[in-house]
């Protein structure tokens, strides 16, 4: 079947000329974007409640962007005043360009990833004599404590905000060929939002392997998956597939 309409779930990209819109230009298909989960705030208070002082850390473990803005959104409603000396372990450089917000990147001590949290293993081996602070959502990918308690460092989580399900009533009746997920997160939120949701002709693009297995737990049918060595962008898989499938 042709490829018409696809939904993201996950916010429209702020950029002009992201993947997505030369995906639409060169495959003339219709792409809504449409956040699955959200993110809400944890209050100084609750991070309290979890034994959380930021005067007994010296290195920051930051895994995205949401943990750079909630670590110093809670600095600030604690009142702690971030040392210049502060440490930063960015999972990737993505991350790193991000925390230029809060900080003169080239006045602190930043140490990047390549992509993949493993990657950052010999990073916390040089430094172990840090006492590494990693802010968090509640939904922490399991694969990320494992590593951490299984090198010598001193490490503590803090859940510094919550991955809530977003309200997708209005989608109810609306009828994509494609969607497409990033984390199990959005999978969970499809199944709780449309509880009799059935799969029928609508084709499920799936990124990473906890994505995949969370699709494959709930029964769904993968027609989509990235990244692969031919395909490493969720768009690129995209295009490969509404390119073959629209020809015939």
């Amino acid at each position: 079947m042709k490829v018409k309409t696809i939904l993201v779930s996950q916010p429209e990209p702020k950029m002009e000329n992201s993947p997505y819109s030369k995906l639409i230009d060169k495959e003339k298909v219709k792409v809504d974007f449409r956040p699955f989960i959200h993110v809400e705030s944890v209050d100084a208070k609750d991070v309290r409640q979890q034994k959380i002082d930021l005067n007994n850390y010296t290195a920051i473990i930051l895994t995205s962007r949401n943990a750079v803005d909630h670590f110093f959104r809670i600095a600030e409603e604690m009142r702690f005043k971030v040392p210049d000396s502060m440490k930063y372990f960015c999972q990737s450089e993505a991350v790193a360009y991000y925390l230029q917000k809060y900080v003169v990147y080239r006045k602190r001590k930043i140490y990047v990833g390549k992509r993949n949290f493993i990657e950052m293993v010999p990073l916390f081996k040089k430094y172990k004599g840090e006492k590494f602070l990693l802010p968090s959502s509640d939904a922490l990918k399991p694969i990320v404590p494992e590593i951490l308690d299984g090198i010598d460092i001193e490490w503590k989580r803090a859940v510094f905000y919550k991955t809530v399900i977003s309200d997708l009533s209005d989608l109810r009746d609306v009828y994509y060929d494609i969607l497409v997920f990033f984390s199990p997160s959005g999978i969970e939120s499809l199944l709780q939002n449309f509880p009799d949701f059935e799969q029928k002709e609508t084709r499920i693009a799936v990124f990473g392997n906890s994505t995949i297995d969370a699709a494959t737990t709930a029964g769904l049918r993968i027609d989509i998956k990235a990244p692969t060595p031919e395909t490493p962008s969720m768009t690129m898989a995209l295009q490969k597939y509404i390119h073959t499938a629209n020809k015939k």
